[in-house]
């Protein structure tokens, strides 16, 4: 496994990416993966590293870029982004993540934790070509960023695998909003496969976390590989 920064420019800002790339001269698929409202901080940079491992190419973008280092507030930070922007950040972001030469331009997800989550819905939502999308306690998807439908309201457009993975003592997205997002994919024919966990609050994934749920997060962890396996 290799790791790098990468930096591409959008909207006339610098965009830095973490990247991680597995071993071997063959390609690979490749996964953009939305950060979480701390940033691109140890914890996804970690997650970019073991999807590397487990053989699968690893992209994520900072779309806090245009904001500076002025602001440190992570929740005052994710309040800032909007839906449009966020959009041509991972539009990007996926274009540099196909043309990399060892990458399989046809085999590409994503996933995102939290924020994250969210954004991955959205993307999945704006991207065709995509094949499988993860979403991590994923909240705000009914919620609009910006003068423009929600991530839920353009569930339609989704044209890839959707795994939602949640805790069950999760308020944001909560047992009614999984139920929710759930109905509307059943309607819409979308393939996808929802799992909650019990006992499991926000970000149970997170080991370097308060809410971190060792047993969730393991099983959590092989579904999410296991789905990305299956649809890229």
């Amino acid at each position: 496994m290799s790791e790098r920064w990468d930096e591409i420019s959008v909207d006339g800002s610098a965009m830095r990416c973490f990247v991680a790339l597995p071993e071997g001269g063959s390609t690979h698929p490749g996964v953009i993966v939305c950060m979480h409202a701390y940033g691109l901080d140890g914890f996804i940079r970690e997650i970019c590293r073991r999807l590397a491992t487990h053989g699968i190419a690893a992209l994520a973008p900072d779309v806090y870029h245009r904001q500076g280092d002025a602001i440190e507030n992570p929740m005052e930070r994710m309040g800032l982004i909007r839906d449009d922007s966020a959009l041509r950040d991972l539009n990007a972001a996926t274009a540099l993540l196909r043309g990399l030469p060892e990458v399989d331009a046809a085999r590409c997800g994503v996933i995102g934790f939290c924020m994250g989550g969210r954004l991955a819905w959205l993307h999945a939502t704006d991207d065709a070509e995509l094949r499988a999308a993860v979403t991590l306690h994923g909240g705000n998807i009914m919620v609009p960023w910006g003068d423009h439908p929600t991530p839920f309201e353009r569930s339609d457009r989704i044209a890839c695998a959707v795994l939602g993975l949640f805790g069950a003592d999760d308020p944001n997205p909560s047992p009614a909003d999984e139920a929710k997002l759930d109905t509307e994919l059943q309607r819409l024919g979308v393939v996808h496969e929802f799992v909650s966990y019990a006992g499991a609050g926000h970000a149970f994934l997170n080991e370097r976390g308060a809410n971190y749920h060792e047993e969730a997060a393991k099983d959590a962890w092989a579904r999410c590989c296991d789905w990305l396996d299956k649809y890229l």
